[in-house]
């Protein structure tokens, strides 16, 4: 903690931060080991990327993003892109002639999120140098490490798009602590344009950043540089991305991607920035009544062009958001988790408010408190995001993250500074645990636990573990390729690590497969005959007491599939033998 500006926390931050995730990636790695052994891609979008990836390699159009292999034979379109696309398939076609193209596989899906972690930890690590101290990167990229839930999206076999989406997060933050106007503002503009690229879960923030920078022009005319290059790059980076990454279904003008409706929506506010930065107003007065009739202008023109996009984004019917997305988990509110879930959410996000409230008080007076400014906007509103879906919660850690540095950098250089070696010991110990959240950990044993049925759960618990399982889908892997008909959350499983198609998975755009399968298990067994047959199914393939299956237990006691698991059985399904310890019932469609 020496005050010389030349000490080794100064001089060779990119290479302690380096250092640090590579000590990080060992140990992801191990503790994954096994799931990586056994390909065990967790969540049902790891299994569709992967299953994107393949199709491109095997010579499946850039533009074309259809999944065949769900709701044949016409497929789906995923409202996705490329970008994320790129490493992936990059690491197996380098390792694809080396070690074949199994291992190729498992060491794609183990190396690619690791690198949006780097790209986080020195994003982190240089907004701390900007706004707290330049000894303080370390400090900041540790923290990322301890957002336990954030973790999760750069984990080994995560290869999905978020953890790109907050590593580009990150990037923002430190362009907008960034002091050089000119290069803050291309380093915002491309990181907001990337993340918009990949998908439009970020696209508040990326508003909240945009409208920060226009703060900053309002009060200090000065600040004119960084909108300037703000606008530009951040319309052109936006163009360029749609014109290279925008798949055939979405040069269409859909809600939910970048798409003709969000690009022509961000080329007029974009346009009216530079507008802005040209006329540049002496009087701070005439500079907001400009910005506000620009942001009125912009609105009125995404209002007025495009009125079927003012609802939700997914374009999710009232029956589809009834029975399958309002029982996705992480599309529920914070206050619908239980106990353990509310405190490690929401703890690093509030101490990183309280530091980031602290950074606003040292900086007043200073071009730098615009940019604490907008760190706390972003965690309220992150955390604001919460009390609507809990899959806020990673960006709300990370951006707690920077906060949380700024407290923990001057708890630790102050206990640091004690003359008694027991006070720097524990204090500098204890200051950590305070910031990173981890103390809070300390407390679950005393939460209130959910009162439910255990020895039910821990049969949906087996379930969940052991029927995505390689083990438990070889049988049926070695079956001829034909479509079968499945839980939603079971297809892109099915579909990733098998040759057989399914018929639905959890995407939104996938609504009218979605439907078709609930309508199949809580309805009639003759309903769910003539569904699966429309759909060319003729194999049906359940897991009992699988995640899914207690929807349609608990909603439909009398439903199609709540019959299948009491045993009773129906003369148009002739039963598949399977080995003994599988986990699966399987049955072929007469």
């Amino acid at each position: 903690m020496s005050a010389d500006p030349s000490s080794l926390f100064d001089r060779r931050w990119r290479l302690l931060v380096v250092t640090l995730w590579l000590a990080a990636c060992v140990w992801l790695i191990w503790s994954r080991w096994g799931s990586i052994h056994w390909f065990a891609l967790g969540d049902t979008d790891d299994n569709m990327r992967i299953a994107q990836v393949r199709a491109w390699l095997n010579g499946q159009g850039w533009y074309d993003l259809r999944q065949y292999k769900l709701n044949p034979p016409v497929g789906f379109d995923i409202h996705w892109s490329r970008l994320v696309d790129l490493p992936i398939a990059g690491l197996i076609l380098v390792f694809r002639p080396l070690v074949g193209g199994r291992l190729a596989e498992q060491i794609a899906v183990t190396v690619a999120p690791l690198l949006p972690l780097l790209v986080a930890l020195f994003s982190a690590g240089l907004a701390a140098r900007r706004l707290i101290d330049p000894r303080a990167a370390l400090l900041a990229a540790a923290l990322v490490l301890c957002c336990q839930i954030a973790l999760d999206m750069f984990r080994p076999l995560r290869i999905d798009h978020h953890g790109w989406q907050l590593a580009f997060l990150l990037v923002t933050i430190a362009g907008l602590a960034d002091p050089q106007r000119i290069r803050g503002g291309i380093t915002v503009g491309v990181a907001s344009a990337l993340s918009l690229v990949i998908g439009l879960e970020l696209l508040p923030y990326i508003a909240v950043a945009g409208a920060s920078i226009g703060l900053r022009w309002i009060v200090h005319r000065e600040a004119s540089p960084r909108l300037f290059s703000y606008a530009a790059t951040f319309g052109l980076a936006s163009a360029i991305g749609f014109g290279l990454f925008a798949s055939y279904a979405n040069r269409a003008p859909v809600c939910d991607a970048l798409s003709p409706v969000w690009l022509s929506t961000v080329l007029v506010g974009c346009a009216s920035l530079l507008a802005l930065t040209l006329l540049n107003p002496a009087r701070w007065e005439l500079r907001l009544a400009t910005a506000v009739l620009a942001a009125s202008a912009v609105a009125a023109f995404y209002w007025l062009s495009w009125p079927h996009c003012r609802g939700r984004l997914e374009g999710v019917s009232p029956e589809l958001y009834k029975l399958w997305l309002s029982n996705v988990r992480e599309a529920r509110p914070i206050y619908a988790q239980n106990a353990q879930t509310i405190v490690a959410t929401l703890m690093l996000p509030a101490i990183g408010l309280v530091g980031a409230a602290w950074g606003i008080w040292r900086a007043r007076g200073q071009e730098v408190v615009f940019c604490w400014l907008s760190i706390v906007v972003l965690s309220l509103f992150s955390v604001g995001m919460l009390f609507w879906q809990v899959r806020a919660g990673p960006a709300a850690q990370l951006i707690g993250a920077v906060g949380a540095a700024f407290l923990g950098w001057h708890l630790v250089r102050w206990f640091g500074s004690s003359q008694r070696m027991l006070v720097r010991v524990f204090g500098v110990v204890g200051a950590f645990l305070l910031v990173s959240g981890i103390a809070s950990y300390l407390a679950f044993p005393f939460l209130p636990k959910e009162k439910k049925n255990e020895a039910y759960w821990k049969k949906v618990t087996a379930a969940n573990r052991r029927c995505p399982t390689l083990p438990a889908l070889h049988p049926i892997a070695l079956m001829p390729a034909t479509t079968i008909f499945t839980f939603a959350d079971l297809g892109p499983r099915i579909i990733a690590v098998t040759h057989h198609k399914a018929v639905a998975g959890p995407y939104h755009r996938n609504g009218q497969a979605i439907l078709d399968v609930h309508h199949a298990f809580d309805g009639a067994p003759d309903q769910a005959r003539a569904i699966a047959r429309r759909h060319g199914a003729t194999l049906l393939l359940v897991c009992p007491f699988f995640a899914e299956s207690t929807v349609y237990r608990a909603r439909s006691p009398n439903g199609f599939y709540a019959r299948l698991e009491r045993g009773e059985r129906f003369p148009w399904l002739e039963p598949v033998k399977l080995p003994k310890n599988s986990p699966y019932w399987l049955w072929r469609i007469r």
